[in-house]
């Protein structure tokens, strides 16, 4: 196999390593945007826990405190734990996403390097084909002055 044939084949897997990375890095923009949306929905479930007040007592902040009906108490109650329950769950989630975000990213930097590798092996290839056939160049300017000074001196 030629040497420029062996540099485009090189450059091909270049060009495939560096669409792996784009592929990871856009997965890993797509985590990030869910682990941000995990993230908002732990923040309005916490909310919702802190606004559903103590159980026993009505939330009015105009008025002074005062105590709910033992039904109503255990709905809040209820409600209350329901919502606390879902955001241990989205923890849960949460970290899970999180590892998984952990092994993308290295996924994607073990990508890069190779990525970097091969086009710096490329770039390699490409520069000592370049000298190769500069030096055949240089050869061939050389042996046409050598007959053009020959046949002067003849």
């Amino acid at each position: 196999m030629s040497a420029s044939r062996r540099i485009q084949r090189l450059g091909q897997l270049v060009a495939l390593r560096e669409r792996d990375v784009e592929r990871l890095g856009a997965e890993m923009a797509e985590k990030r945007a869910t682990q941000q949306r995990y993230l908002n929905n732990l923040a309005r479930l916490d909310e919702l826990c802190l606004s559903s007040g103590a159980s026993g007592m009505a939330l009015d902040p105009g008025q002074p405190q005062k105590l709910l009906s033992p039904a109503l108490s255990l709905n809040v109650g209820g409600y209350k734990q329901a919502v606390m329950n879902m955001a241990a769950a989205h923890r849960v989630d949460l970290s899970l996403h999180e590892a998984e975000m952990l092994n993308t990213q290295r996924l994607m930097t073990a990508a890069a390097r190779r990525h970097e590798a091969l086009d710096q092996a490329l770039t390699r290839r490409r520069a000592i084909l370049q000298r190769h056939r500069a030096v055949r160049e240089q050869k061939r300017q050389d042996d046409l002055a050598a007959q053009v000074w020959l046949r002067r001196h003849k």
